[in-house]
């Protein structure tokens, strides 16, 4: 406690910026500012609204404070904090009581926790033998090159690790996100999922790989298979979903493996890359939700099969909800391409004899994520309306200011980060992680492009208005001679897509046993020990010559141990 209050009366000592901490934090007041102005019009009419915005102020305070912070004593009581944050905010409003994903997240996070801590006990036991409790309160957080040459170094490395894989939502330690996504309020998942866990997850990973360790092969291959695995099972999770937010959920998991894997590649290229989609990954987010959240609130429903032709009714949502999907599907000359195109470079550069296979999923992934995204505007914003969604276009709300002004800026960064990625010095914002005025192959040269992509569009238009000419021929539609207005029920949804892909081979075992949630850590462990308390039950039932016969069998052992 006392250096706590020392850290608070002198932080010299205990925070310190660098270019990349600064950044982030940057982004963090940034997604900051757009949450409390989105949350103006979307929270509004919810009982004790101060505490929410309390929730918020000191969730970015104590984000700014692990940003910042030189020491492993202040970044885990804050890391620790933070996760009471997300479990209070994503409880809040809540009508039923306690959602399970809030209690799932505080599991999860809070489990890792003690792995983080663990990781710092490991860690002051290699650099001072684990005597001298000072040595420990002061242990600086970077600058210390462990060589992951001993046993206690890797658990160390992994327990550290894991503690970053649940912050921003990587396999195994996934499972919280999703469900949050679906349960918390907008401007909640918004904020902290698809944000700042995002920045401080991928952030600390960083830090202690590059800072703290001294990586080897073999595990720099580790985070590049986990970052693989994670960006392909979290994108076929999101193929086969029906529900808006929960699909946006899963692309939130799927985009980290990209950031692992950059990072795993352990080059300049790749891990540039991967700090920079870092970043693109919480702009294109946060836009995703946020514009998801105003259907949500005109529909009052996130079922994909109850939506549909909504670009009628609020057209300027839909352009930014199009502008964030085809950046998260790295679709040229958005940022989402930039960032992807330096982990490819990254992953042929650094990926050892299996860079063949990391390249395969991370650019499958891509395929993949446009393909759900498609899915996802047909069934909210194109095609032909539902009943709910006539509702809403009849209506004639229009979307407010609160919710454009984000939505406004949060797309032309998408569009400018992409745009001018060529000028970003990486080498000096991601310092020391990316040291020195290094070359990078991987950046793209988006100017000749841009171009192309502009006339092509340009085109486009100018065919699609000749075919609306006055002396155009108009025909209707050949539909097998049934008509919507008649026929309600023949209308397309985009639930339908890809429907098939649950019943493919061997993907048909895999999807039933992740509806099982055998994939769950969570879910898993719970059962686990639930078995557990059956048995002690079945021990400790009040019956005394079973407690007698327990007393026996126990005497019996320590008899033979001492034997």
């Amino acid at each position: 406690m006392t250096y706590l209050i020392d850290a608070l009366k002198n932080p010299n000592g205990y925070l310190a910026t660098t270019p990349l901490s600064l950044l982030c934090a940057v982004f963090a007041a940034m997604f900051f500012v757009f949450t409390v102005v989105y949350s103006f019009r979307h929270m509004t009419g919810t009982k004790g609204l101060w505490r929410y915005y309390i929730y918020l102020v000191a969730t970015f305070v104590a984000t700014l404070g692990i940003l910042f912070s030189t020491t492993f004593l202040v970044l885990l009581v804050l890391w620790g904090f933070l996760g009471l944050m997300l479990y209070l905010l994503i409880n809040f409003g809540s009508r039923e009581g306690t959602p399970e994903s809030a209690r799932k997240s505080l599991a999860i996070i809070g489990g890792t926790d003690v792995l983080l801590l663990l990781g710092i006990v490991l860690i002051w036991s290699i650099r001072y033998g684990g005597t001298g409790l000072a040595g420990f309160l002061k242990l600086p957080f970077g600058g210390m090159a462990i060589d992951l040459d001993t046993t206690g170094s890797v658990i160390a490395y992994l327990c550290l690790a894991s503690a970053a894989f649940a912050k921003a939502g990587a396999m195994p330690f996934h499972t919280w996100l999703p469900d949050t996504a679906r349960d918390a309020p907008v401007p909640v998942a918004a904020y902290l999922p698809a944000s700042l866990d995002k920045l401080l997850g991928i952030y600390f990973l960083a830090k202690v790989t590059l800072d703290v360790f001294v990586m080897t092969t073999a595990m720099n291959t580790i985070l590049m298979a986990l970052g693989s695995i994670t960006i392909m099972a979290a994108v076929m999770m999101a193929l086969v979903q029906h529900d808006m937010k929960r699909l946006l959920g899963y692309h939130a998991v799927s985009q980290v493996g990209y950031m692992v894997l950059g990072i795993g590649t352990g080059n300049p290229v790749g891990i540039a890359g991967a700090l920079f989609h870092m970043f693109n990954n919480t702009i294109y987010k946060s836009s995703l939700f946020l514009a998801g959240g105003e259907v949500e609130r005109r529909t009052g429903t996130s079922d994909l099969s109850r939506l549909g032709g909504l670009v009628k009714a609020m057209p300027l949502v839909f352009v930014a909800f199009l502008v964030a999907s085809l950046s998260i599907s790295g679709v040229p000359p958005f940022n989402g391409f930039a960032s992807k195109w330096m982990l490819y470079q990254g992953v042929i550069t650094g990926g050892g004899k299996l860079w063949v296979v990391w390249l395969v999923a991370a650019m499958l992934g891509s395929a993949l994520t446009l393909a759900s995204f498609m899915k996802l505007v047909h069934s909210v914003f194109l095609g032909q309306p539902s009943e709910l969604s006539r509702k809403v276009i009849d209506n004639g709300e229009k979307t407010g200011f609160f919710t454009l002004l984000p939505l406004s800026v949060l797309s032309l960064l998408c569009i400018g980060l992409g745009v001018f990625a060529w000028k970003i010095p990486f080498g000096s914002y991601f310092s020391p992680e990316v040291s020195g005025e290094v070359f990078m192959p991987g950046i793209w040269q988006s100017g000749l492009a841009t171009l192309i992509l502009i006339a092509g569009l340009v085109t486009g238009y100018l065919i699609y208005r000749a075919g609306n000419l006055k002396n155009a021929r108009v025909a209707a539609p050949f539909i097998g001679g049934e008509t919507l207005a008649d026929n309600p029920d023949m209308r397309v949804s985009g639930v339908d897509f890809y429907r098939t892909i649950r019943e493919l081979g061997i993907l048909r075992g895999i999807y039933r046993l992740a509806e099982k949630k055998l994939f769950d850590l969570y879910e898993v462990l719970q059962k686990i020990a639930a078995g557990f308390g059956l048995i002690l039950s079945f021990m400790h039932n009040g019956i005394l010559s079973r407690y007698f016969l327990w007393f026996i069998i126990g005497l019996a052992v320590l008899c033979i141990v001492l034997i």
